[in-house]
């Protein structure tokens, strides 16, 4: 039997999706950017090929690492971004470079995992967030599952009540929602800054963007 494939898939059809992607977005992402300390620090979560998205932080000023589990996805994102630091590795055991982050991108990733490994990867990025840090994620505003038309791997989007209550148990409050020019929905959510170096769940927030 094959060792498991931690790309889960995603490695077997990088050139394909490197193909694919677009800018649809974009504007979301520099947006979000601009709210970031001016030099701060980013960690592109799924960073792919580094097109468009840490392209688009690098460009804003921001200091910007990659982590990616596709061997051939990450070799892709050092020619684009060849002096910021990249892993190979999931984001569910991701070192993280051993440091914290004014913010976190994760676009198109979250729900490509399990609810439980989301819970897990949303919990793990809170702690490498430093307090106000910022945590900018797409999936479906709806609740919804569906088989992605690349890998062909089931895709879980929790909604908005789900992701609100796991961003809570994280220490973090959702404070804006975007959608892009192809119908994709953004969460952007912020580190209260007095939850710092707890377990997530022993740090609840009030719900402030209701």
């Amino acid at each position: 039997m094959p060792p498991p494939d931690p790309s889960s898939g995603w490695d077997a059809i990088a050139d394909r999706f490197a193909a694919l992607r677009s800018e649809i977005g974009s504007d979301v992402v520099r947006r979000w950017a601009a709210q970031l300390p001016p030099g701060g620090s980013v960690v592109d979560i799924g960073c792919g090929t580094g097109w468009p998205v840490a392209r688009i932080l690098a460009d804003a000023g921001l200091a910007v690492s990659g982590i990616d589990p596709s061997p051939t996805l990450l070799a892709a994102f050092r020619r684009t971004l060849p002096d910021a630091p990249a892993a190979c590795e999931p984001v569910q055991t991701s070192g993280f470079f051993a440091r914290t982050f004014d913010g976190a991108v994760a676009i198109g990733v979250l729900f490509l995992l399990s609810e439980a490994d989301q819970r897990t990867a949303i919990a793990r990025i809170a702690t490498v967030l430093r307090p106000g840090g910022r945590l900018l994620f797409s999936a479906p505003r709806t609740p919804c599952r569906w088989h992605d038309t690349l890998t062909g791997r089931l895709s879980v989007s929790l909604g908005e009540a789900g992701y609100r209550a796991l961003l809570a148990d994280a220490g973090m409050t959702l404070v804006d929602m975007a959608a892009d020019a192809g119908g994709n929905d953004y969460f952007d959510a912020i580190v209260d800054p007095t939850c710092r170096q707890v377990e997530p769940s022993t740090c609840r927030v009030s719900d402030r963007s209701a």
